[in-house]
Order: C-alpha cells, then sequence, then structure tokens
C-alpha cells in the first residue's frame, strides 16, 4: 500500500507532496491470504504516515497489537460516556490584582474501571479520529454549566477541539445547554487553539462570532505557540489570550521567556484583551507576571484540578493567597490551601 502523489497545478500553483509506502513480507508461504496481507501493509502505511510521511515502513506485529489496543480503548470510550466514568475537574483561575478567585477552567478526566485514570493525551485524539469528541464535547459543555451553580460568582472555562467546530450544531447547543441550566452567556468562555482557525478560517470566525453574539466569551489558548497567532488577533475581537506554560516555565531565568511574555502581555492590553499566564508553580513567576501587568494567572501553585466541592471549599477561605506578601501552599493531596503561616514553608 502506498501513499503516493505526483505534481499538480493548481490553479497556478505548483503542489509538491510526497510518498508514504507501507510493505509486508509474506513469511509463511501461501497460507497467509492476501486480504490480511493489504492488512498489514495498511497499517504499516497508516504508521508511515502519522510518524514521518516521506517514508517506508515495514509491517510488523506490535503495529497489529496495537491497534487492538486502540479498538479497544475506542470500545471503552464509548461505553466510559455512556456510563458515568467521564468526570470534570476544575482549575482555579486566580486575578493577580485582587487575590481572589475569579474563573476555573474545566478539564475531563476519565476514570477507567479497570486501568484508573487515564490521562486525557491517551484518549482525547481518537476520540476526535473517531468523532467521540463531539458527544463528548457536548457532555462537557452541559456538566460544566450544571456545575456553574456550585460557584455562581465564577467564570468557567471550557476547551473545544477542532472537531467540534466542525459539527453544524455547535452554536445551537451552546445555547441550549446555558438555557437547560440557567447559566448567563457571559459566565462561559470557549477556549481554542490555533489550530482550529487554521481549518476553515472563515467559517470558523462566523462560528466565533455566532457564540459572542450569545454571550459567550472567547479566548485564544496556548497563545505563541503556533504562527499564525497574530493575524488570528486582527480578524477576531478574542476576550482573552493565554500564555502558554512553555515560555511561563522560563520566566526569571530566561530573558527570551521574559520578553516574549511581556510582548503578549502588552499586545493583549492593547487590544483590550485579559492574558492568562499557565503553568505557574513558584510564587517567583506569579510575582515576576503581576510586575509584567499579566491580569490572570492559574498553575499547580494555586491550585491543581479539583473537584467542584473543592472548588467551593477554597471560596469560602480566599486569605490564602496573597502574591504580594506571602505564599500559597497547596496541599495537592486533599486540594485543600493553608497559609503559610501554618505550615512554616512556602513550597506548594
Amino acid at each position: 500500500a502506498s501513499d503516493v502523489y505526483k505534481r499538480q497545478d493548481l490553479n497556478g500553483n505548483e503542489a509538491i507532496v510526497g510518498t508514504s509506502v507501507g510493505i509486508t513480507v509474506l513469511t509463511d508461504g501461501s497460507h497467509t491470504k492476501a486480504a490480511t496481507l493489504l492488512q498489514q501493509a495498511d497499517l504499516a502505511l497508516y504508521r508511515a504516515k502519522n510518524e514521518c510521511r516521506g517514508t517506508i515502513q515495514f509491517y510488523a506485529e506490535e503495529m497489529n497489537q496495537q491497534l487492538l489496543i486502540r479498538k479497544k480503548l475506542e470500545s471503552d470510550l464509548r461505553i466510559a460516556l455512556a456510563s458515568d466514568q467521564l468526570e470534570l475537574e476544575f482549575q482555579p483561575q486566580i486575578d493577580l490584582s485582587s487575590g481572589k478567585i475569579v474563573g476555573v477552567e474545566a478539564l475531563l478526566r476519565w476514570n477507567h474501571p479497570t486501568e484508573g485514570r487515564i490521562p486525557p493525551d491517551q484518549f482525547i485524539g481518537l476520540a476526535e479520529e473517531t468523532g467521540l469528541i463531539v458527544p463528548i464535547g457536548e457532555w462537557v459543555i452541559r456538566n460544566a454549566c450544571a456545575h456553574a451553580h456550585d460557584w455562581p460568582d465564577l467564570k468557567f472555562a471550557v476547551n473545544v477541539s477542532p472537531v467540534q467546530f466542525r459539527s453544524p450544531d455547535l452554536v445551537d447547543f451552546v445555547r441550549r445547554a446555558l438555557a437547560d441550566e440557567n447559566v448567563d452567556p457571559g459566565r462561559l468562555e470557549i477556549e481554542i487553539t490555533e489550530g482550529i482557525l487554521i481549518q476553515n478560517t472563515e467559517e470558523t470566525i462566523a462560528i466565533l462570532t455566532q457564540l459572542k453574539d450569545i454571550g459567550v466569551r472567547i479566548a485564544m489558548d496556548d497563545f505563541g505557540t503556533g504562527y499564525s497567532s497574530l493575524n488570528y488577533l486582527r480578524r477576531f475581537d478574542f476576550d482573552k489570550i493565554k500564555i502558554d506554560q512553555s515560555f511561563t516555565a522560563g520566566l526569571g531565568h530566561s530573558p527570551e521567556a521574559d520578553s516574549i511574555i511581556q510582548a503578549v502581555i502588552n499586545l493583549g492590553a492593547s487590544l483590550g484583551m485579559t492574558s492568562n499566564a499557565e503553568g505557574v508553580e513558584t510564587m517567583e513567576q506569579a510575582r515576576i507576571l503581576k510586575d509584567k501587568g499579566c491580569k490572570e494567572v492559574q498553575g499547580y501553585y494555586f491550585g491543581r484540578p479539583m473537584a467542584s466541592s473543592s472548588i467551593q471549599e477554597l471560596l469560602a477561605d480566599q486569605e490564602w493567597i496573597s502574591v504580594e506578601t506571602e505564599t500559597a501552599v497547596i496541599d495537592a493531596s486533599a486540594n485543600t490551601a493553608v497559609s503559610p503561616a501554618k505550615t512554616g514553608t512556602g513550597s506548594r
């Protein structure tokens, strides 16, 4: 099997593409059926196209084992959606000027009955490939809206996949979910990445505009990690830009990271957009960000993703948050916060 193309003239533009090849070798005489050989070659081609296009891959038995694992994971994921194995956790977002929790980001978790907690990076891609991300994404939006009553003064952010944006029902579903749960649309923040805008840019911007017309806020996640982020800021009026944690990690010891973050914060301020820095893990990072004019932060320092009830507990006692004078100590196992005076330490 092969992924073969050739030079083509497309309206005066030359398209140059490569070739990927999947090969299987007959090793047991004539006992292997032709259909099996084709399947093996196709698996090798799939590996070539996904790992490094323009290469040749030979079939190996491990490919078939990986396929079986993938098919089982897909089946389990379908069951998970129908049997309450999915749940949401929420990471607090802190306003640096007031030191208060002003919002949360909803994060999907899968509690497998036999495998335990399965990380999102092991099933989100599969959900997107199979189309399961659409019903899963709807489940996330609806359940986030339901939990919004637990903390009525907070905004809540939900990540939306590029596949969901190809669904014609996205805007209507968001509208219904908000109405069914009686939630103010201005509290919901849809987070998208640059990858969503790269695909079908005009259609995506039209959908984002419809969402904003409802009153929903729109944030660009992982800002600065793509190559067209600035162009999209020019084309659409985002409410928030989120600084990727890869930049936050370099704060204080990487002049390049400091400069990039300062530029993003200044850009956001000039466009009337809130800047949010992800991945804050130390008080020093929070102080630097506040000095640079960053409005909002989130990260393990202020709280790991936690149950909705734990967010309620944090709201009941927010004195532990103070970027200027003292540190916040997070007990990750209990998802609770205590002041430095009680612990005598500044670590999280």
